[in-house]
């Protein structure tokens, strides 16, 4: 009876350890982006030389403290997955549409490791940008060829415009099949939201201003307008997210100035020169922060007014 009873409570003892390692909070979120657009290494690799390769940058990691990766799974409209929406990577293979031989699942395989040595795997995407440069071929199955109308070129690079619902719609669906079918702990995006501006050259989407802009009330406010186009995507996103999966976080890393204060009326913003998100990449995330703590809108006394995504 004794022994039953000392091992009854070592049992208690250890579910209960077990309980607070599972819901107590990380004390810091150590984590290290692993880029794939522009990487040359990996198109030359083998699938078991790649393996060998992912397998030694992690464990180099995991000696650093690192506990999450964010890698980039979708850099151009493509993925380093097998899809049904969306070509493979050039990045992985060489060119666009190509499946890796013999066939292989890097983000599965990724995700396995990762959680082999107790670090989360981040899914990062990026969102709109399909070439980065536009004399770059397009797999024949990519998306572009059956809706090219919801796409525009901005200097040497193509882009998913969008002011088109169906931009967003799509990009939603490819969210939703990456969270459905592998064991993400999060999807990540990073300061790739409108492009980069080009000095003289405006962003071209008058047809869709046209069209979804002004009959929903933006007529002269152009900017309104772009920043609302991408808050509802952020909003659609989380909404997609933890719809299929509660507990898969959505994460962004935002540009890293919000507004230069010199060029505000507000005067909320840092003494900066540079890149803005709000002005420049019609990146809101003040507001975004706002919505996190279950406002619709920032406090108007403070910020004045400020679109609300709903």
């Amino acid at each position: 009876m004794k022994l039953r009873t000392i091992s009854m409570a070592l049992f208690w003892a250890c579910l209960s350890l077990f309980a607070n390692a599972q819901t107590a909070p990380k004390r810091e979120f150590r984590g290290v982006w692993m880029h794939t657009i522009g990487n040359a290494e990996y198109r030359t690799m083998t699938p078991q030389r790649m393996m060998t390769y992912l397998t030694s940058q992690l464990d180099t990691l995991q000696r650093a403290g690192i506990n999450a990766v964010l890698f980039q799974i979708r850099p151009e409209a493509d993925a380093f997955y097998p899809s049904q929406l969306e070509p493979w990577s050039r990045f992985l293979t060489g060119t666009q549409g190509q499946a890796p031989f013999p066939a292989w699942d890097p983000t599965a395989f990724l995700i396995e490791e990762c959680h082999k040595r107790n670090m989360e795997f981040h899914a990062w995407i990026n969102p709109y940008r399909v070439q980065s440069n536009i004399n770059v071929k397009l797999a024949s199955t990519h998306i572009y060829y059956r809706h090219p109308e919801w796409f525009v070129v901005y200097g040497t690079q193509r882009f998913f415009d969008p002011g088109i619902p169906e931009s967003r719609k799509f990009i939603n669906e490819v969210v939703t099949d990456i969270v459905t079918r592998y064991d993400v702990d999060a999807i990540h995006m990073d300061d790739y939201f409108y492009p980069y501006p080009i000095v003289g050259k405006p962003f071209p989407d008058d047809q869709s201003f046209q069209t979804y802009g002004i009959p929903n009330g933006f007529e002269g406010r152009r900017d309104d307008w772009r920043r609302n186009n991408v808050n509802l995507l952020i909003k659609e996103l989380h909404q997609t997210i933890h719809q299929i999966k509660p507990w898969v976080k959505f994460g962004v890393s935002p540009f890293g100035i919000y507004r230069n204060r010199k060029n505000t009326i507000d005067g909320i913003g840092s003494e900066t020169n540079g890149l803005q998100n709000y002005d420049d990449l019609y990146a809101d995330i003040l507001l975004w922060f706002a919505r996190r703590l279950g406002r619709l809108q920032y406090p108007s006394d403070i910020l004045g007014n400020r679109t609300s995504v709903g």
